[in-house]
Parts: C-alpha cells; structure tokens; sequence
C-alpha cells in the first residue's frame, strides 16, 4: 500500500495540516521564512503528524486541535533534521540539498531554534498542560539521544542495548509522543493511552532499522540520501554491530575498522562483511519484532478504518524502501 493510500482516511486532516503548516511558517525575517520552506516543501513521509491524526482519529476525538499538534511534531522533526544535517556535515536529503548546503551551517542551526520555539508556542496555544508536558519532555529525550549517538560515534565497543537506547530516545520517542497526543486527545484511559504510546514507540524502533538496513542496501534514487552515510561518519549501527559479533574474525576486523577511522575507503569491503554475515537480515528481524510488538499495542483501541490504518502503517515501517 502506497503511502497515499495508507493516509486516505485523514486525507481531509493532511490537506489543513499543510495550510496550518505554511500559516505558522510566516515570520517578517526572510532567511528564516526561506530556510523552513525549503526543509517543509522539500518531501517527507509526514508519518509523525500523520501519526497524531490516526490516533486522534481511533480515540474518537472530534476537535480540530489535533492539526495543529500534528504541525508541532512535524516541526520538532524538522529542527532536528536540520540540526541532525549540520553535526554529520550532510548535503543531501530526501534527495535535495541539505538546507545547510544550501543556505549554510548558521542558518540552519538558528531556523531549528525557530521552528522549536514555534511548536512550543503553538502548543500553548492548545491550552492543554498534559499535552505541553508529553511535547517538552519528548523534545529532551531526543536531545540527549542526539548526544548520546554523538558518544558512540567511531566506538565500535557499542552493544546492542545501548544503541538501541540511542533508537528509542533519538527517533522512537517523537513517534511515541506523536501517538500518545492521540490518545490525550481523544480522553483515553492511563492505561490504553500508554499502550498507544507504546505502539508508537515500537513503530519508530523498527522504522529507524529499516533506515540502518537501507543505509546498505537500498537504492540513493529511492532513499534521497548517499548510501553509507552512516559509515562514513563512524556511526555503529545494528547491521555493522551484527558484523562484530556473528561475522568471520577478517570481517569483524574490517567493520571495527571502518568505524573506528569513518570514511568511505572501506565501504566495499564492509558491504561484503555486511552481506556474508546476514546482518541485513538479522536487523530486518529485529524490525519485524518491533513491529509485532506494535500491532499487539493496538489491541487498545476499538475497530475503526484509523485502526486499521495504524497496522498498515506498521507494515509499511519494515516494508518500504525509501
């Protein structure tokens, strides 16, 4: 199913999503109006606002808030992409100039302050302190997993756990606040609220897998970004992690390499390492797990097409290629 598709029933939210998108965009300083159109209009999956919209939607919530929730994950997001392209010195995404190749380093740093500060104003706008709460303490978490993935960067000693904790913080838990918003929103209990959550966390586990497997295996005119991007910047993923501790002693070798001195000079090599070993294989396990885990979360939420929506959004997470 086509992401078209999968977003059929919230088509109607999508459409306000985008108009309250370019309404909160506006600022009187060009650059900035500039930098975030560019970063907003350049593509994207919007599956975290998206996630916000079906989960509201399975809740029962019949109010208009949660467009405007759904444009404040959209631009934490955003910031963090931008900030995420100026620490890896990236110029391409989504198969355009990075917006600091663009525009430069300063720029970009300083429109991410922008849009932050935007979706905080936004959200106090919805006057809901429950809400605010879930938003700040999501935007810390995945703070200090931006830290933490700069850490481990070119330490090839990372085990599984820990970066899989980078997973939960850096990207899962902007996925988890997104659902939980949802679930607030349309007054569910404590405890089928934190089983939404949960769906979301899940979902944006195994949706960063996907990413580490196609960072060597998919197609750069499908993904928008240089393949071996993670490689190059000394990042320990799962598939290179699966390397060092299932490969051959000579491919470990190599992977441990590699990350330790960053770069593409070994990216042949390591690919090999990568296919002898089933690594791609073994993280795409790990994904579907994360997967199932999320679907059995869902068990929460009465039948409705936004339901069943969230479990073709759940294969899509480990199905796509882009």
């Amino acid at each position: 199913m086509s992401l078209s598709q999968l977003y059929a029933p919230i088509a109607e939210d999508m459409k306000a999503l985008d108009a309250v998108i370019r309404d909160r965009l506006y600022s009187d300083v060009v650059l900035i109006r500039q930098v975030a159109e560019y970063i907003i209009g350049s593509g994207g999956k919007r599956l975290r606002p998206a996630m916000v919209l079906f989960t509201a939607g399975a809740a029962g919530y019949q109010g208009s808030n949660h467009r405007e929730l759904a444009a404040v994950v959209e631009f934490i997001h955003t910031a963090t992409l931008l900030h995420d392209d100026v620490v890896d010195e990236s110029d391409l995404r989504r198969g355009n100039k990075t917006a600091n190749a663009m525009f430069g380093n300063a720029a970009s740093v300083l429109v991410g302050d922008f849009l932050y500060s935007r979706a905080f104003q936004m959200m106090v706008g919805v006057q809901n302190m429950r809400v605010m709460q879930v938003l700040a303490d999501a935007t810390n978490v995945i703070a200090e997993g931006e830290v933490l993935q700069l850490l481990n960067c070119h330490n090839a000693d990372v085990e599984v756990e820990d970066y899989l904790r980078v997973i939960r913080y850096k990207t899962a838990k902007l996925f988890e606040a997104a659902a939980r918003l949802g679930a607030i929103l349309g007054g569910l209990s404590a405890e089928k609220e934190e089983q939404v959550a949960a769906f979301g966390m899940h979902i944006g586990t195994a949706f960063q897998l996907i990413d580490d497997v196609l960072d060597y295996s998919g197609d750069e005119a499908d993904t928008g970004k240089h393949i071996g991007d993670d490689l190059a910047e000394g990042k320990p993923t799962l598939p290179l992690i699966h390397v060092m501790k299932h490969g051959s002693p000579e491919h470990a070798a190599c992977v441990r390499s590699a990350i330790e001195n960053g770069g593409r000079d070994d990216f042949a090599a390591v690919l090999t390492a990568i296919r002898a070993s089933g690594a791609i294989e073994a993280t795409r396990k790990v994904a579907e797990a994360e997967a199932q885990l999320a679907l059995d979360a869902l068990e929460a939420l009465p039948p409705s097409v936004f339901k069943d929506s969230l479990v073709e959004l759940s294969k899509f997470a480990v199905a796509r290629k882009y």
